[in-house]
């Protein structure tokens, strides 16, 4: 078993196979010998430890397996009752005050507790080295009063240095935002865990309708600005305003066993959206939205330019992702590249698209993309498994200029994104409607290399047409099998198709084309 992470009161640890997500069997898990619950999925928990202390964990499968892990929980300074500061927690009165005063005055290593109950607040600010405990049962529940919430600034100007100093941005862009629910800037050694839910009113508060009228961008539900070391552990997080998750130009961000959930209508309600960030674990989590799974960015072209920090060092595992736009997405605001990332035993259902990575001309020279790696993936109801599309038709103003959609083969400018070696591999795809793959690179600046390898995709035999990738003039199909254009080197190894109306391999613009084991030769 892998320790994924160690708290003063919690752990949460991961078994080793290779099955997406699911344990290939049920089993049990026990604490100091005493049984605590049965479970199926390959990263479990355990809440409600003591500070401090030794225990042992014993996972016994049902075939008669055990493996068990020995572990001390961590120290802390203090654990502090939230109620002890007056918070009601009855969902009638607001804690605002409370909480904020206790997180203010929380010793250096200490954890704020939140016992069973609904905590009514507007927006809170954490700080370094301290964590926020949620029980079973405890709501932090937002009060949807849109005109309470603060405005965040992009950036503000030291008078003395005459330097920026950034706070704010949404969409890659530095841009005033609504506080977030849980905010946190400059910060570091955060943790937020527990078996509880944030509750971000996003349907109650309005953040849903009319929102590109609003005098600021939408706040998520956790917003770190420039931190190190935060943990997420175990909760749940519904309803966001708009995205849930995002930690920006930080490192060490990691979510682990955490439920993300938001209606499927529900605008931007992106999951986790790491941006610029160095060192992003998302590990045993299931993901339900309205929009992107998760979506790896590094920002539009002018915070590429002025910043030039790139997604670095991306886990992705064992996490369940269903009903959004894209289950793993990069981009499309990657304007700064996306390097060293993998997404291994996730398993995708009823996603628009599984893996996906939308770019388009105008995200710059320093939006290249490298050491991608998507391996054993499970995949039910995708409509469109694998997607690379450079030619991405967003919310940008230009967004319908020929500039963005022409197919002539333009000059090569410091605005022409590129995009390096990919490989997909180890991938079960069933009940597909759309195409099994679609790759669209542009003609100036095609994909450098794409393997395709150990692939079994089907098709539901009641498929409906639809486009395959967001561009202009895109067009609807059905049962498409393999379509690669503007790649330099393609390989194809072990790759079944099945119930493809039409050619199972579509190749144009391609220098170098290898198959082998490939039901389409």
């Amino acid at each position: 078993m892998n320790l994924l992470y160690l708290g003063s009161t919690s752990v949460c640890l991961e078994l080793e196979n290779h099955n997406p997500y699911y344990s290939a069997e049920e089993y049990g898990v026990s604490l100091d010998g005493a049984k605590l619950y049965s479970a199926n999925t390959n990263v479990f928990s355990v809440f409600d430890l003591k500070p401090d202390t030794e225990y042992q964990v014993k996972v016994s499968m049902a075939s008669g397996s055990e493996e068990t892990v020995s572990f001390r929980t961590k120290t802390e300074t203090c654990c502090v009752n939230v109620k002890d500061f007056g918070a009601a927690g009855d969902g009638v009165h607001e804690d605002t005050a409370a909480i904020q005063t206790a997180i203010n005055m929380l010793p250096e290593g200490g954890r704020l507790y939140f016992p069973e109950g609904t905590y009514r607040t507007l927006p809170l600010t954490l700080k370094s080295h301290t964590t926020l405990d949620l029980s079973e049962n405890a709501v932090l529940q937002a009060i949807p009063d849109r005109d309470r919430y603060p405005i965040i600034p992009a950036f503000t100007v030291d008078p003395v240095t005459e330097k920026e100093v950034p706070f704010a941005g949404f969409e890659g862009l530095e841009i005033p935002c609504y506080q977030s629910f849980l905010h946190a800037s400059y910060a570091e050694d955060i943790a937020v865990v527990g078996k509880g839910t944030i509750n971000g009113g996003g349907k109650e508060g309005g953040w849903w309708v009319d929102f590109k009228s609003f005098p600021a961008a939408r706040g998520r539900m956790v917003f770190v600005n420039r931190c190190k070391d935060v943990t997420l552990h175990g909760i749940t997080i519904e309803n966001s305003p708009s995205w849930n998750l995002h930690p920006y130009f930080s490192e060490n961000f990691s979510v682990y066993g955490c439920t993300v959930r938001a209606p499927k209508d529900s605008p931007n309600t992106d999951a986790i959206d790491p941006e610029s960030c160095d060192g992003v674990n998302i590990i045993g989590c299931l993901l339900t939205v309205g929009d992107d799974c998760i979506a790896v960015k590094s920002g539009k072209i002018d915070m590429a330019k002025k910043y030039k920090t790139p997604a670095d060092h991306h886990v992705i595992r064992n996490c369940l992702m269903q009903f959004g736009h894209g289950a793993v997405t990069l981009g499309s605001e990657l304007a700064a590249g996306i390097r060293n990332l993998s997404v291994t035993q996730c398993y995708f259902e009823g996603t628009d698209r599984g893996l996906r990575i939308k770019s388009r001309r105008g995200r710059g020279k320093d939006s290249v993309i490298t050491n991608v790696l998507f391996d054993n993936i499970r995949m039910d109801g995708v409509l469109t498994p694998l997607v690379v599309n450079m030619w991405y038709n967003c919310v940008d103003p230009d967004r319908y200029t020929e500039y963005v959609w022409s197919r002539e083969k333009l000059p090569v400018d410091d605005r022409t994104p590129s995009m390096g070696s990919l490989a997909f591999k180890n991938m079960e795809c069933t009940n597909a409607e759309v195409a099994a793959c679609y790759i669209d690179g542009l003609p100036e600046s095609p994909v450098e290399a794409v393997t395709l390898e150990n692939i079994h995709i089907s098709f539901a035999e009641d498929a409906k047409p639809g486009k395959p990738s967001m561009k202009n003039f895109a067009e609807d199909c059905c049962k498409m099998g393999l379509y690669l254009d503007n790649v330099k080197q393609i390989r194809i190894k072990n790759v079944t198709l099945d119930g493809v109306v039409g050619e199972k391999l579509i190749v144009d613009h391609c220098d170098s084309l290898e198959t082998e084991g490939f039901d389409g030769e």
